[in-house]
């Protein structure tokens, strides 16, 4: 298992134009159903938090947010918002057990291979406390690519996802369909999926 190096080039060399990008789509359905489903003063993961905005609009609702991402140019951008803890570190390193109320993966785990993503959410069910609340969003379609930009993308259907979920111990409560411009700015069709332990 291992993180794509030409994807964290990309990010690391395009980090604050990705912040620019993502900031007006910070306050989400999805982000307010995840941050009132957590207890008061829950520990959360941001999982590839990128630039650390949505780490730190859960700081500012009082969760206590550990937030990591591969791409040390965006963890440098996560660390300077007020609350947000902030480290280096790629998706196959995370070990807690039943250490989180909640973990956010925004748009980040699509960039992990296919043969990778059961270990990975077997991973995250285990950091995860009893009942714990899982976000997952990840652009749909079939097979593997790279964008326009060169970075890797693994794109999976409403079905596989839900199938991979399942078998890791997960209990799907919402499916929220959507389609954007990303950085590359290409439109693409995602869905964002809640979920809980």
């Amino acid at each position: 298992m291992s993180t794509d190096a030409r994807t964290l080039q990309v990010y690391d060399e395009r980090a604050r134009e990705y912040a620019n990008v993502t900031a007006p789509h910070i306050d989400t359905p999805q982000l307010r159903d995840f941050i009132a489903a957590l207890p008061s003063g829950g520990k959360v993961l941001d999982l590839g938090c990128g630039p650390g905005l949505f780490a730190a609009a859960m700081c500012e609702n009082g969760l206590a947010v550990d937030a990591t991402d591969a791409s040390s140019e965006m963890v440098a951008l996560a660390r300077q918002h007020a609350g947000v803890i902030a480290r280096e570190e790629r998706f196959e390193d995370l070990s807690a057990r039943s250490v989180y109320d909640g973990v956010w993966a925004n748009f980040s785990l699509l960039h992990a291979a296919r043969k990778d993503m059961p270990d990975l959410l077997a991973r995250i069910h285990a950091a995860l406390k009893p009942s714990g609340q899982f976000h997952l969003s990840i652009k749909t379609g079939t097979g593997e690519a790279r964008d326009r930009l060169g970075r890797f993308y693994t794109y999976y259907s409403r079905d596989e996802i839900c199938e991979l979920l399942a078998t890791a111990g997960f209990t799907i409560t919402k499916i929220t369909p959507g389609r954007d411009k990303g950085l590359d700015g290409s439109l693409s069709d995602w869905i964002s999926v809640a979920t809980h332990a």
